[in-house]
């Protein structure tokens, strides 16, 4: 009895504690960036670079283990579902404080777009016109024929190197990364119609392997950008286009530009379908192969599964203040037409 006092004595506080650092980060003005430069990269460099130390994704194992091992203790302890029970909520607040310390608190935090003097607005098709014709251009430069199963050292440390390049062009992508990892079991990933996840329990940077190979670079780096405190999707998406397209691999850059050309070719379709119809028909056919094969891999895997996946990512989305849901990945093309503006 004293020892399901104490389990659960400990879930109230962490807790507790979990909750009061969320409202913090959402009412006090300052503290989630503070606390996203500051405080979270100490915890970046502590727990990153030991969950580093091992070449496998550690939040898989432990997420293998978690489930197998309370499943053991529940069948071993049905008898006495109190202590079953007391200890299920401790783990639950020690869950939730992880969370919130090495995740939750950064989605308050100041946008990369404060940092890298990018000013978003309204956008003309003009304009949106002239970024998919210079993206087309770049696509149908860079094309490669480089596949991640022959070169997956190289690009796992490549994803290092991008990051580190586009840290010399703005300072608060510069520092500390732990090589990205793909999960043993992608296809846990897939048919959830995932390209990657970061994971605030071991703060890593996993992909899915068996996605299509022109994806895989800038999925890398989309889920390092996270582990500089950026955790808006639209934000990691633009961040893992300009560590892509900043890189010395051609693989790479070609995935930053061929990402950047879906994301502002959709968004022309949706504002004016003949042009749009106009310059898909000069992309690259080797290009025009990568996306329907793309197109036809996550298709395999939508599903009832995948419904359930997308919807929780779009109540979490929403719970975290990005009230756009899944559609603030559409958001990335703003932020691509302000850098373009700036670079011109």
């Amino acid at each position: 009895m004293k020892n399901n006092i104490r389990f659960g004595t400990a879930g109230i506080i962490l807790l507790a504690a979990a909750f009061i650092i969320q409202m913090c980060a959402r009412t006090t003005a300052g503290f989630a960036t503070w606390y996203a430069h500051h405080i979270y990269p100490i915890l970046v460099r502590v727990i990153g670079r030991v969950s580093a130390l091992l070449p496998f994704s550690v939040v898989e194992l432990g997420l293998y283990l978690l489930i197998g091992g309370g499943l053991i203790y529940a069948v071993k302890n049905r008898r006495t579902p109190v202590n079953v029970c007391s200890r299920a909520f401790f783990l639950c607040g020690i869950l939730l404080f992880s969370y919130t310390c090495c995740c939750g608190i950064n989605y308050y935090a100041a946008p990369f777009s404060s940092y890298a003097g990018l000013q978003t607005g309204l956008y003309t098709t003009g304009e949106l016109k002239e970024l998919c014709s210079w993206l087309l251009e770049q696509v149908n430069a860079s094309v490669s024929e480089e596949h991640y199963a022959e070169r997956k050292r190289e690009w796992k440390t490549e994803g290092v190197r991008a990051m580190k390049k586009a840290g010399e062009e703005f300072d608060c992508l510069s520092g500390y990364y732990p090589v990205p990892k793909e999960v043993t079991c992608s296809y846990i990933l897939s048919v959830q119609q995932l390209c990657g996840i970061y994971s605030p329990f071991t703060i890593e940077a996993n992909f899915n392997g068996d996605m299509p190979d022109y994806n895989i670079p800038h999925t890398i780096c989309h889920e390092l950008s996270h582990l500089k405190g950026f955790m808006r999707e639209d934000e990691a998406n633009f961040i893992g286009y300009l560590a892509c397209i900043s890189s010395d691999c051609p693989a790479f850059r070609y995935s930053g530009y061929l990402t950047g050309w879906v994301y502002a070719g959709n968004a022309l379709a949706r504002a004016d379908i003949d042009i749009y119809m106009e310059l898909r028909q000069k992309l690259d056919p080797r290009a025009e192969e990568d996306l329907q094969e793309n197109n036809a891999f996550w298709g395999r895997y939508e599903g009832k599964v995948a419904e359930v996946s997308n919807q929780w990512n779009d109540t979490y989305l929403k719970m975290n203040d990005q009230e756009d849901g899944v559609k603030s990945y559409g958001r990335m093309v703003d932020l691509m037409l302000a850098y373009r503006k700036n670079t011109k």
